[in-house]
């Protein structure tokens, strides 16, 4: 049977998933039943600083994203942080680590960008007995507005100097959330880890806009007649937080700094993905929001029946193994040459693919009598669009040829490994050459 069990930073928990800082981590209620419903760890709902809390609006938060089949794909939220009373939060925090110690307790925590200000209220933190801090860095509205969330993630300087307050003014570890609201994510990564950092957890949400009320000629969520920018997250925000997380964990300067991953995650696969390029742990919020919180129970079963069947005794085995796969495109094998191939059997004649690639790709698919599909090899770049479009799993595959086969494209044998840098049409190649 896998152990699932978590050390991140030290911190155990029975489990890797820790719902992230969100409306579902806001109160003692809340956590209560998540514990209960079996999650490892939440981020509490971001703190602010003591004194009259932030307001929120009265009206909608949340603008959405749905499939074709009302699957809820992505949420843009207009809420800020805790609307709540600082004290209070503090009080239910320490009753709840006392309830449950096997269960870890993050703390996320937002303030001016001012040393007294952090120095304020790590110590009360601190006593409530939580086993960490989260440096809320990557909220892209409303409070970037007032010099803190994204307006600090954003610079990397900032990042450094606030990192290094709270490694002054608290011992216990401290986790700085990324926004992905920037060109590089490895320079605030880079910066949080100049500063002492224990960790990085990311993605936090995107700035978007999801949708506009054509009859009011607003944005959605709309609050009297008027609407804002927001954060998405969800299933949408998947690829981009998993290409971010990989990014840190292969770049030389972050190489080996623990990852708490974030951005998307519903199911355990999506778990395993994050952790696979590196994350140690991962967070969740729109799935919860969406399936409540036995949801983890699917992800919990899910991950220690997969790594059963891999033969992962424990989340470390597994954790940053696709890491060393992740490379840049110059580097990919150009001499690796795939063709389509349809299986007749499975194929349903719906022509998805015949359309995609006649019209927008390389002409490469045939329809025959009787609407017969049959790819054209002469002609198939093994762009792969046909196996995507297909509503039939596994009914186009793409099918490697060996070394020394002809490519009936190009008339050219399959070789062994070559790259971008060595190629005759790289200038760069060309002039070392010269």
């Amino acid at each position: 049977m896998a152990d699932l069990t978590s050390d991140f930073l030290g911190i155990k928990s029975p489990n890797p998933f820790w719902l992230a800082s969100a409306p579902p981590t806001d109160k003692e209620y809340n956590v209560r039943r998540a514990f209960e419903a079996g999650w490892g760890g939440v981020v509490w709902k971001t703190l602010g600083e003591e004194g009259p809390p932030v307001v929120n609006v009265n009206g909608p938060r949340y603008g959405a994203i749905w499939g074709a089949d009302r699957r809820l794909l992505g949420l843009n939220n207009i809420e800020l942080i805790t609307d709540r009373d600082l004290h209070r939060n503090l009080e239910e925090i320490r009753r709840v680590k006392a309830d449950y110690p096997d269960r870890a307790i993050i703390v996320s925590i937002m303030v001016p960008c001012e040393e007294e200000s952090w120095k304020a209220i790590l110590p009360l933190v601190e006593e409530t007995g939580a086993d960490g801090i989260e440096l809320n860095f990557g909220c892209p509205h409303g409070m970037s507005e007032r010099g803190m969330g994204s307006a600090v993630g954003q610079v990397p300087e900032y990042i450094q100097m606030v990192t290094e307050w709270c490694k002054k003014y608290y011992s216990k570890p401290v986790i700085v959330k990324l926004t992905p609201n920037i060109t590089d994510i490895r320079k605030p990564a880079a910066a949080a880890k100049a500063g002492g950092a224990d960790a990085v957890s990311l993605i936090n949400t995107i700035n978007s806009i999801t949708h506009v009320d054509l009859d009011l000629m607003a944005p959605e969520p709309t609050i009297d007649g008027k609407g804002s920018h927001g954060g998405y997250c969800g299933p949408a925000v998947k690829p981009i937080a998993l290409s971010m997380v990989s990014e840190i964990a292969r770049s030389p300067e972050t190489r080996g700094m623990p990852i708490s991953g974030i951005g998307g995650v519903t199911t355990w696969r999506d778990a395993a993905e994050f952790m696979v390029l590196g994350a140690g742990n991962v967070q969740v919020c729109t799935a919860a929001m969406t399936y409540g919180f036995k949801v983890v129970q699917e992800m919990i079963s899910g991950l220690s029946q997969w790594m059963d069947e891999k033969g992962y005794a424990s989340t470390s085995d597994f954790v940053g193994k696709a890491v060393p796969n992740v490379t840049d495109w110059q580097y990919l094998n150009l001499n690796y040459v795939t063709k389509a191939r349809i299986d007749q059997d499975a194929c349903i004649k719906c022509g998805r693919c015949y359309a995609a690639c006649e019209d927008t790709s390389h002409q490469a698919i045939a329809m025959n009598p009787g609407r017969v599909f049959e790819v054209i090899d002469e002609e198939c770049v093994a762009c792969n669009l046909c196996v995507n479009v297909c509503p039939v799993e596994d009914c186009i595959t793409m099918v490697e040829l060996d070394k020394g086969e002809t490519d009936p494209r190009t008339g050219r044998e399959v070789g062994d490994y070559a790259n971008w840098t060595t190629h005759p049409n790289n200038p760069a190649s060309r002039t070392a050459a010269e």
